[in-house]
């Protein structure tokens, strides 16, 4: 017997669990579902089919966490996934995992075995609140069918609310039976949770007061920047004090690439120049970032001489890794809105930084040791070649999708970003796999952008199989394949640290001839058009075939260089000022030199 009624219930009306819950959905604004079907969600599903909701059949639910992922990254909006208990809702514990880490707001619907089976073991079963705790910003088991109008609404404003992130929303397969009389609340009930976004004035002032006096500070601007939507006012901030502006890998595209001040990304992988901002500056303004460790290097010898002005919306990041001097908690748009007024009122009244020397110290570094790479042997393709072709083709109007590894911080360097929301990576997690769903979701939330996922082989072979979803759903993504036939970060550590013995990273049989896939006929059996590019001579042409492709998902298989490597360099654990940027090439910052 079909549980549908006519028409979208209203508060009052009498209907099923799972009818409230797509109802609910629909009232929190959702208008794309990514998801599978089982046993415990299935109620859901039946008055899915009459809702306004677009719901995206993927074919394994890591591809459906990724894909909400994609989708909140390159809109701004929540992003929602569905799958059902037990290994359905455990196959999302990778995206929610990065979601959390990058702060990325979601919501995870999951089915539950029903109320009564709830600890038994029962067949399917899986505590996945417990389990989804730890990385989660929160979640919720209902088993009462009269909740879930609530408790939808509830995950939709604390995923979406001061430091974005996922929430997970588990409802037993008995409450989506039951009766239950439909109410959308009128005002939410989440006491503790009051996220400050307006930043203290007296910290602003403080703030202030040490830029002014500062001599070498540099912006130092990760992800929570493009996530609370600030880019304007960074630039206004930035162009008003003249100061420098490095911005992380989360970061790309909150600050033009091709901006002046803009010194690039910071880091573990970061240009010589950025590294050098911060190992050297007497203020860090940090704007939504957290020290990561990917981009202190080793802490004791970070920016040894800076002073620290720490702006983030949550209060836990703030003094974590790195002692604060001037905390300020509030939203990044809010926090710099503020620091512009408190500078703009210093100017007016004669008080302005002297940055000048700092300046041209540091325009220096970045014209003698720009973003390069070495040419690969002749008739062989050099994958930064691939992605800076890759980037003046399609253009910054783009959105770039990477998986991790190598390709990912060549996509980092060799991309032009000149907007947020342009560049979509899992930063913080480093999840393989990443790439092909998030690039799914930010089609389907952007569906007049170009979506380019530019993919590792390792980090292709993860999740390829959401290419059938993309053709049968009409998702016309693009994929750039850089296939060095290895796990490429891996194999260059193993270079560089473990005297060349390439224990398990070859993905090729060895000596043979046949690859294995072939990805062109791969592309071809998931319904896309698959190319291959062998040469540097046929990559421009190549990649303009794929961009006239508007209809069906395109593959190209990029053939690079095995042995190409990540420049520059600082090796894990070691300090910043051991850059390399090229192999046993280190910077001189000897400013005579510059």
């Amino acid at each position: 017997m079909s549980t549908e009624t006519s028409g979208t219930p209203t508060t009052g009306d009498q209907v099923t669990g799972a009818q409230s819950l797509v109802t609910s959905l629909e009232a929190a604004g959702v208008t794309d579902v990514f998801g599978i079907p089982g046993g415990a969600i299935l109620p859901a599903y039946d008055p899915l089919m009459d809702s306004s909701i677009r719901h995206i059949l993927v074919r394994h639910e890591q591809g459906a966490g990724h894909a909400a992922q994609g989708y909140a990254a390159a809109t701004g909006r929540v992003g929602v996934c569905m799958a059902t208990s037990g290994p359905g809702a455990t196959n999302l514990v990778t995206a929610l995992a990065d979601a959390h880490m990058d702060s990325v707001p979601m919501v995870a619907v999951t089915g539950q075995v029903g109320a009564s089976l709830i600890g038994t073991d029962a067949f399917q079963e899986a505590d996945i609140r417990g389990i989804t705790m730890p990385i989660t910003k929160h979640n919720f088991l209902v088993t009462d069918p009269a909740e879930i109008p609530q408790k939808i609404a509830e995950a939709f404003h604390i995923a979406s609310t001061g430091r974005p992130g996922p929430v997970l929303v588990d409802v037993a397969k008995s409450a989506l039976q039951s009766m239950t009389t439909f109410r959308w609340p009128t005002e939410l009930h989440l006491p503790g949770y009051r996220p400050v976004t307006k930043p203290h004035s007296k910290q602003i002032r403080e703030a202030a007061r040490l830029i002014l006096e500062a001599r070498r500070p540099v912006l130092y601007v990760g992800g929570g920047t493009i996530r609370a939507g600030a880019s304007r006012e960074l630039r206004v901030l930035a162009e008003m004090t003249g100061m420098p502006v490095v911005t992380t890998l989360m970061a790309l595209g909150a600050f033009p690439d091709s901006h002046p001040q803009h010194l690039g990304m910071p880091g573990m992988h970061g240009t010589v120049a950025a590294v050098a901002g911060l190992q050297k500056s007497d203020l860090i303004i940090s704007l939504g970032a957290r020290f990561d460790d990917r981009v202190t290097g080793n802490l004791d010898s970070f920016a040894p001489g800076a002073k620290v002005i720490h702006a983030d919306i949550d209060p836990a990041e703030i003094g974590k890794n790195r002692y604060t001097d001037v905390p300020i908690v509030g939203d990044c748009r809010e926090v710099i809105s503020d620091l512009v007024v408190a500078l703009k009122a210093e100017a007016d009244a004669g008080h302005s930084g002297d940055y000048e020397a700092w300046v041209a110290f540091l325009s220096g570094v970045k014209k003698k040791y720009p973003l390069g790479y070495e040419q690969s042997p002749a008739g062989t393709l050099a994958p930064q070649h691939v992605i800076e072709r890759l980037s003046a083709i399609a253009g910054p109007e783009a959105i770039y999708t990477s998986g991790v590894g190598q390709h990912q911080m060549w996509a980092a360097h060799f991309v032009q970003y000149e907007h947020p929301r342009t560049w979509l990576n899992s930063g913080g997690l480093g999840t393989m796999g990443y790439s092909v769903p998030a690039a799914m979701g930010a089609k389907v939330g952007r569906p007049d952008a170009t979506v380019w996922s530019i993919d590792g082989d390792g980090c292709f072979q993860m999740t390829n199989q959401e290419l059938a979803t993309c053709a049968i759903e009409n998702i016309p993504i693009k994929v750039a394949v850089i296939n060095n036939e290895s796990l490429g970060m891996v194999r260059q550590w193993q270079t560089l640290f473990y005297n060349e013995r390439y224990s398990n990273t070859n993905l090729q049989r060895q000596g043979g001839v046949v690859r294995i896939p072939d990805f062109v006929k791969l592309a071809e059996a998931y319904g896309c058009v698959g190319l291959a590019c062998d040469g540097p001579d046929d990559v421009d042409a190549t990649i303009e075939k794929a961009m006239e492709i508007n209809d069906v998902p395109v593959v190209v298989d990029f053939r690079v260089h095995r042995d190409a490597m990540v420049w520059p360099m600082v090796a894990a654990g070691t300090s910043n000022d051991d850059i390399k940027y090229a192999r046993d090439l280190a910077p001189d910052f000897d400013e005579d030199d510059l």
